[in-house]
């Protein structure tokens, strides 16, 4: 078969070698790194080098700077370095956690945030979430933490997959009401689902804030579906817990 029929031919992999290679150097220049700056230093001809930055450019890993001086890494490289990155928690932030859940009767966990998804940092052994990370990310408009997230973006079109998924009858599927929704989580500073992600599943999310306000990780509470009013209820204290972990994760 020929490389149009999808199948690699004996070029390719060294072609695919020299896009990483590109993007390695792009990486460790920093922003600003020249067409001619990466070719000098890998070695590439400059017809190579060209090439392969526009095929990085059009695909998303690296963009063009606005005044066309040089190139920075791109969102789709940031997808790739946050699902890189493996969350950790101080033991004083698992503590903090710990007494919260010998007091209630709900599972309670707590996610980071990166620029573009959601990532399990501590969940309940007991009381596991609804759905895993893998399911989170791919249905922000259906979690209560990816409404967190999604509520802190201008542009949350690169964050959903199109059309909206839906997995119970009471997922939103609406971009108009989703956004409806997102303006309610920005007025109460709460986030909530119920049955939107699994049939007979609730959970309440709130923000945790680094002191300049930048939304660091949320801290959820999730339980059955016809838990949800008792889930309101644990509100003040989320956004307690919240406040004491603010500075032991910021």
């Amino acid at each position: 078969m020929s490389p149009a029929d999808g199948s690699l031919s004996g070029r390719q992999p060294k072609a695919v070698q020299s896009a990483l290679r590109v993007l390695e150097e792009v990486a460790r220049a920093g922003v600003g790194v020249t067409a001619k700056e990466i070719a000098e230093h890998l070695s590439l001809p400059s017809a190579t080098t060209y090439r392969l930055l526009n095929l990085l450019v059009a695909d998303g890993y690296i963009v063009r700077l606005p005044d066309l001086s040089g190139f920075s890494l791109g969102r789709r490289m940031g997808l790739l370095i946050d699902a890189a990155v493996t969350p950790t928690v101080c033991t004083a932030a698992r503590e903090v956690l710990a007494e919260l859940r010998l007091s209630v009767r709900f599972g309670v966990h707590l996610f980071y945030f990166t620029n573009t998804a959601v990532r399990t940092a501590d969940a309940d052994a007991e009381f596991p979430p609804p759905a895993d990370e893998a399911v989170l990310n791919r249905n922000l408009h259906a979690c209560a933490v990816g409404k967190l997230l999604l509520a802190e973006k201008s542009d949350i079109d690169g964050l959903l997959t199109a059309p909206l998924a839906a997995l119970t009858e009471q997922t939103v599927t609406s971009k108009t009401v989703l956004a409806e929704q997102l303006e309610v989580v920005r007025d109460r500073g709460i986030a909530t689902q119920t049955g939107e992600l699994r049939d007979g599943s609730a959970c309440v999310a709130v923000p945790v804030r680094a002191p300049a306000g930048a939304l660091v990780a949320a801290l959820a509470m999730s339980g059955r579906a016809d838990q949800h009013e008792l889930l309101q209820r644990q509100v003040p204290t989320l956004v307690d817990c919240a406040d004491r972990l603010s500075p032991l994760l910021a």
